[in-house]
Order: structure tokens, then C-alpha cells, then sequence
């Protein structure tokens, strides 16, 4: 698929109900969807509210996984949860630990798929980069995730499950009796793994709604930011249906130059996607968005450059994350000097934006910012390579 494709993309997703016969997974429902799932299985009308309630401190507070410590639910209520319901997460293939402390998870989800989710420790906060997509349909030239082809979306269970994944990993979840600890490990998550959360709009919106909730994990809309390409059509509703921050993979100033390398450009341009964006802050009742501008040699960091950005965005509240750009094996792009990149960030800066220099983390990981790709594929990929040179 190409990035001119219809948004209704003929992509797998998943149901939430196993087989016929098979157990519902609460990860991922949302309140409304776990109160139905709760009365169709046979919990009376009256007491669905409120059983509702417990199982979802449980599952989203305490982090518990099993039905039979759920102590203030009757036994037998416990022994009708495990016959019906399960609580699953992805599975952790490997953890790898970068030397700046970034952890980067290959993960497993349903149909032996993988996607990647990072997590960034920095002083007094911690973030998690997760993804909504196994692969990518929008092929930014730049980007290593988007050399992989689009396999299906993530259900919501398996984007809230990579929170919780992390959670575990960090031993986050509190412990009964202990006293109360307000330190956030993950404090903020960023859809800026895999995919187009835009192109994954229900499921990204229904896992972000859990991870949301205050009663559960209990992550503020200010602490979550959805990254997106530029889906146009799904920008507002995202503002009403989610009201998270948004940041914007920008990258050029020119169609020219964003054709090549962000490819929806071609459907919705840039002073379309611009026009759009000016309605997002009032909507979403954010106070700015955040643009995304990754530093390519020769490409689009010029002087030149800088000032045509500031004139494009002029009037939209903004900050512009300056990305040095992180190379990857074949890349065809070089990152800019850092002189160069410095010089660009001046010009931003005097004209009255944040224009600060994401600091490349987990490179050593290939966990930097468009570095994600799964290790399976990328074990293919070298196969099919060493195959091509010996003539096979």
C-alpha cells in the first residue's frame, strides 16, 4: 500500500473474543465495552457497575493478572470471571538495554507478529514509544520502520498492553500495604513507534481512553502525545475523540522536497495539513503542537529552510523538535552537521518558537527515532540479501 491509499485500509484487525468457546481479553476494553462484555457473559444488570469497577482497579491499578486475587469479589463470581474472561498481554521477546539506560522491547503480539516499544529514562520523567501498527504503509524515505511493509493495525489491547509490559519491566506497579510512592517511571507515552496511529484510529483512541482513565493508569491527555504523518481527515477527531497533544512528522518546507521524503504529502499537502492543524489547539484544548523536523545533509537545513518554517507555521502555538538524524544500515540520507543544525535552531528560536535538539538516544540499539524495525524482519531482510549475492 502506498501512502495515497483510501484511510479505510483492507488491514487485519483482530477480534477481541478468542475462537468460538474462547475466553474475552479485558486488556484493552474499555469501560463501556467491559460493562457489555460483563452482562452478555451473565453478570445481572444491577451489579455489572460496580463489579466493573473492582476488576478495573485491579487490572489497571495493581497491575494483577489473575482473577483469583481479586479479594473483595465473591469466590464464585472469581471462578465465573476465569471461565469467561482472561487477561493477557503481549509477550516480551527480548529486552535490550542501551548504554544511556534506553530499553527497547521486541514484543509478540497475536498471529507471532512483532513491534518494537522503547522506553526513555531522563531526570524526573520517563518515556514510552510505542507503536500502533505492525509495520507501516507511508514509506517516509528516511524512516527504518517504514522500509517494512504494513502487516495489520494493533488491537487496543495490544497498545495498552505494551504500558503495561513496561510497567512490568520496571517494576512500576504498587504494592498493597506499601506506602504510597507518586514517582512515575512511565511518565509520559508517545505514539511515535510503528505505524500510523491516524490509520489505527479506533483502536488508538479506545487504548488510549484505558490508559487515560484516572481510576487505572491513570496518565493525564497532557502526558500522551499521538504522532501522525499528516492523515488530514482524522486530525479533528482526534482532537474531540482523544485531546491529546499532537506532534506532526514534518520534515520539509517545501511539497517538493516532502514528497520525497513523507509521501502522504502527495495526497494532503502542506498548506492543507497546515490549514488543519491551525483548528487543533481549540479543539483538543491543547496549548500548542509540537513539529517534528528530522536534520538531513543537504536535504532540508538550510538557512533558507529555517525561515521558510517559521513563515509556514506562523500563527499555530508551537514548539519544533530538531531531530539529528539517526542512520541506519542503507540509509540514503546523512545526518546534518551539528553546526548546521545549531544555525537552523537560532533562526527558529529568534523567531520566537522552542526549537530544542532531541538528543539521539538508544542508537547503539537501534532504538533512536526511526530506527524501529522489528528483528525478524530485519533478519529476513538479510537473508534475501545473502541469498541475492550468492546468486540463489
Amino acid at each position: 500500500m502506498t501512502a495515497t491509499a483510501p484511510i479505510t485500509q483492507d488491514v487485519l484487525t483482530l477480534p477481541r473474543k478468542l475462537p468460538e468457546g474462547g475466553k474475552v481479553n479485558i486488556i484493552g476494553l474499555t469501560r463501556d465495552q467491559l460493562r457489555a462484555a460483563l452482562v452478555a457473559a451473565g453478570t445481572p444488570e444491577k451489579q455489572a457497575k460496580m463489579r466493573l469497577g473492582q476488576i478495573w482497579q485491579w487490572v489497571y491499578h495493581w497491575g494483577l493478572r489473575d482473577f483469583a486475587g481479586m479479594t473483595n469479589l465473591a469466590k464464585d463470581y472469581r471462578v465465573f470471571l476465569e471461565q469467561h474472561f482472561t487477561i493477557e498481554l503481549p509477550e516480551v521477546v527480548t529486552r535490550q538495554i542501551s548504554a544511556d539506560g534506553t530499553r527497547k522491547y521486541l514484543v509478540r503480539i497475536a498471529g507471532g507478529h512483532e513491534v518494537e516499544t522503547v522506553y526513555i529514562p531522563e531526570e524526573n520523567r520517563g518515556t514510552l514509544c510505542i507503536s500502533s501498527q505492525v509495520g507501516c504503509t507511508l514509506t517516509c524515505s528516511f524512516c527504518h520502520t517504514g522500509t517494512q511493509k504494513l502487516v495489520r493495525n494493533l488491537t487496543a489491547g495490544e497498545i495498552v498492553g505494551q504500558v503495561m509490559l513496561a510497567r512490568d519491566d520496571l517494576g512500576e506497579w504498587p504494592v498493597p500495604g506499601a506506602p504510597k510512592d507518586e514517582t512515575r517511571l512511565v511518565s509520559n507515552v508517545v505514539l511515535m513507534g510503528m505505524g500510523e496511529p491516524l490509520y489505527n484510529f479506533d483502536n488508538v483512541r479506545d487504548a488510549m481512553q484505558v490508559v487515560m482513565d484516572n481510576e487505572g493508569l491513570s496518565l493525564s491527555r497532557r502526558r500522551i502525545t499521538l504522532s501522525t504523518s499528516g492523515v488530514v481527515p482524522e486530525i479533528a477527531r482526534a482532537a474531540t475523540e482523544i485531546g491529546c497533544l499532537l506532534a506532526v512528522s514534518f520534515h520539509a518546507t517545501t511539497d517538493e522536497v516532502r514528497d520525497k521524503l513523507v509521501p502522504i504529502n502527495k495526497r494532503w499537502n502542506i498548506e492543507t495539513l497546515l490549514n488543519e492543524l491551525r483548528e487543533y489547539p481549540r479543539l483538543s484544548n491543547s496549548e500548542r503542537i509540537t513539529f517534528e523536523y528530522v536534520m538531513l545533509k543537504g536535504v532540508n537545513d538550510s538557512d533558507a529552510d529555517a525561515r521558510r518554517l517559521v513563515r509556514l507555521i506562523s500563527g499555530i502555538p508551537a514548539k519544533i523538535n530538531l531531530i539529528p538524524f539517526n542512520e541506519w544500515p542503507g540509509a540514503p540520507y546523512q545526518r546534518s552537521d551539528w553546526e548546521r543544525i545549531e544555525a537552523f535552531a537560532d533562526i527558529v528560536y529568534k523567531a520566537g518558537y522552542a526549537s530544542p535538539i532531541r538528543t539521539p538516544r538508544g542508537e547503539d540499539i537501534m532504538a533512536a527515532c526511526g530506527q524501529l524495525k522489528s528483528a525478524t524482519e530485519r533478519a529476513r531482510k538479510s537473508s534475501r540479501e545473502i541469498a541475492a549475492e550468492a546468486g540463489l
